[in-house]
């Protein structure tokens, strides 16, 4: 009978205990550079389309990669309350604009119009959102039925979902060639 030597195994075992290892990170990686994308875009989308603003809601822009369940995640997201508003509309004009909802999503909307003090605002609401002013007794209000829904996150998240793929198995790809040597 035949005696087989295989020289370099050992090597070999060593290389493959330590895809796994190489994989997670790379993955993690190519998550990172995903969730990074989806808050470039956001931030392009909102700064392309706010005409008063400060940049604060640009800025309240977060994103991170978790371990949930065994699965690595990006996670792009505000903690604004005007992102909420923003996202998905306010009042009877919100309720009605188009927009994409999260499947089982279902936000409320009043119903009713409401009136906003117009010495607490920046800038003249008639003339910006055509929000028509109305004096009470001395006090001049703008009087609303809401803002449309003007969503950033949902085109962001779009454009990018169509280049994630290759961004991972890109990171995968360069990590496996540096680590392994191809």
């Amino acid at each position: 009978m035949a005696e087989i030597e295989i020289k370099g195994m050992d090597k070999l075992v060593a290389k493959l205990q330590k895809l796994p290892e190489i994989y997670k990170d790379a993955i993690w990686d190519g998550a990172l550079d995903v969730a990074e994308k989806v808050e470039g875009y956001a931030v392009r989308e909102l700064q392309s389309s706010v005409k008063y603003g400060t940049g604060e809601l640009a800025r309240s822009i977060k994103y991170e990669v978790v371990e949930k369940d065994g699965k690595i995640v990006g996670r792009v997201w505000s903690d604004s309350a005007v992102a909420w508003y923003r996202t998905f509309g306010t009042g009877l004009v919100g309720e009605a604009s188009p927009k994409k909802l999260p499947d089982g999503f279902e936000p409320s909307y009043r119903q009713t119009p409401w009136f906003i003090l117009a010495d607490k605002v920046d800038v003249d609401l008639n003339a910006v959102y055509g929000m028509p002013k109305i004096k009470i007794n001395g006090k001049t209000y703008y009087r609303t039925k809401g803002q449309p829904a003007r969503q950033f996150f949902e085109p962001a998240i779009e454009k990018v979902s169509d280049e994630a793929d290759t961004i991972v198995a890109n990171r995968v790809n360069q990590a496996v060639h540096d680590k392994l040597g191809g």
